[in-house]
Formats: structure tokens, C-alpha cells, sequence
């Protein structure tokens, strides 16, 4: 015999779910599991379904990372490419190649670099190997000397064959804020303008934990996605690859003329 009371059906809530992934959990239907991240707040759907965590008051990019991935393909020869960098000795330095397809504005990262406590010779290596005319963009610490030879970082990738930009990397009005960069980086992801190739592990490493305390970005293990920023930054820099006669003259000239930089 019951008790009277009327037992109410309570709804499984996606906190829920074990190890925090849907997948976990049989006996919700595939519906009901849609259902319930459509319920969840956008930044908290990678670490509902997926058991990603959400670090501080929420990851800087708030979308689903396979809405940003693509298969690696070639890059059409009129597209123009640019290579972002972000300096760094103990904590690492970064790169990341970028191609433009102008026709669609979509902003691809195609190959990305992340290593530490290495020289400039070891990075310039790694770097060169993805075209040595690849405009390189660089932030305002370049500018900096370095405590061992007193020469300022950029030129020592200059000198070690790097197309460095003339320039720090800014935007066109000459502003260069951090929330201006990543709100472009996040408006082109929203709106499909900003892909990944999925092979590059590195870049989404980052890109999972990249997140703010107290509504200010975390400055750690960003240095990837920092390079792409600057890449994106001096995106009117890009230039397709030289091509025939052009691309058996001395690298460094013509590119000066072309670019301005």
C-alpha cells in the first residue's frame, strides 16, 4: 500500500553524469541527453558531455572544438599565409602558421610549434620549415633585450632567417588589446570564420583550458594561441607564396618591397 503521496519523476540532471561525460550514462536516450545540453549554459556544455573542465569563471572560447576543426588539406596557392610567434624561453615559445581564404574570410591554422627552455637557432628551425617567405608576426615583447647578448629578441630571428615584420603586431587603428584579439579570434569560431586543421593536438590543448579568474583572462599556456592571435592581428600582411622566377630571388628584398615591412 503507498502512502498517499504523490512520488514526482525527477529529471536527471547532466551534473550528473559520471566522469561528467554523456557517455557514461546508457540509460539516457540519445534525445534526452540532447535535451538536457541544450539546457546546460554554452560554457559549461564541453564540461557537462565531454568532462572538460571549466576553470575559473569560464573558458575564453565557449564553443564546441569540433565546430572548429577541419581535416588537413592543401593549401591553395592563392591564398595568402602569415606566421604568428609568441617569445618565450621558461615558459615555452609558440607558433602557428595561418592561411587566408579571402574569398570566404574563413582564417585557417594549419601548423602549429610549442616548445621550451631552447634558442632562437632551435625555434627559427621549426619555424623556417613551413616556408622561408612566411611573413612573421610578433608581440611588443620583441622589442625587449635580451639579458645575455643585449640585442632585441626580434632581430635575433631576423638574423636567424625569419621574415619578421618590420612592426609589432597590431590592428590596423594601431591598437593591439588582448580582449580585442580574442573577441575576433571568438566572433569568426561563432560564425564559422576560424578553423583548425584536427591533427594539431597542441593548439586545442590550449584552447580546452584557456579561461578566466575574476572575469580576467588567465595569461598561462596560451602561447599557441597567443601566435595565432598576432598572426590574425597582421592578417593585411599575409601574402601568397612566391611563385616561378619570384621564388628563386633573394628571399628577404622582395618581400620588403611587396609588404612594406
Amino acid at each position: 500500500m503507498t502512502s498517499g503521496r504523490c512520488l514526482k519523476y525527477r529529471r536527471p540532471s547532466i551534473s550528473s553524469w559520471p566522469g561528467g561525460t554523456s557517455d557514461d550514462v546508457p540509460h539516457l536516450s540519445e534525445r534526452a541527453k540532447a535535451e538536457l545540453l541544450d539546457s546546460t549554459p554554452e560554457y559549461q556544455r564541453q564540461a557537462r558531455s565531454k568532462g572538460i573542465p571549466v576553470l575559473g569563471s569560464g573558458l575564453v572560447f565557449p564553443v564546441d572544438e569540433a565546430s572548429i576543426k577541419v581535416p588537413a588539406f592543401k593549401i591553395p596557392a592563392f591564398w595568402p599565409q602569415i606566421t604568428g610567434i609568441d617569445f618565450g624561453y621558461d615558459h615555452p615559445f609558440g607558433a602557428g602558421h595561418c592561411a587566408w581564404d579571402r574569398d570566404a574570410d574563413i582564417w585557417y591554422v594549419v601548423n602549429v610549434y610549442r616548445e621550451r627552455l631552447q634558442t632562437p637557432v632551435v625555434h627559427a628551425a621549426a619555424v623556417k620549415a613551413w616556408g622561408w617567405w612566411l611573413p612573421v608576426a610578433w608581440p611588443h615583447d620583441g622589442l625587449q633585450h635580451d639579458k645575455g647578448s643585449g640585442e632585441e629578441l626580434a632581430k635575433q630571428y631576423k638574423a636567424q632567417g625569419l621574415h619578421m615584420l618590420r612592426s609589432r603586431a597590431t590592428f590596423e587603428d594601431g591598437g593591439n588589446g588582448l580582449e580585442a584579439g580574442v573577441t575576433e579570434m571568438l566572433d569568426r569560431m561563432k560564425t564559422g570564420r576560424f578553423k583548425v586543421f584536427d591533427h594539431l593536438s597542441l593548439f586545442f590543448e590550449e584552447f580546452r583550458l584557456y579561461h578566466r579568474k575574476d572575469g580576467k583572462i588567465v595569461k598561462v599556456a596560451d602561447d599557441i594561441i597567443s601566435a595565432a592571435r598576432y598572426a590574425l592581428m597582421m592578417k593585411r600582411k599575409a601574402i601568397v607564396k612566391p611563385m616561378g622566377r619570384e621564388a628563386k630571388t633573394t628571399p628577404f628584398e622582395p618581400l620588403d618591397r611587396m609588404m612594406g615591412s
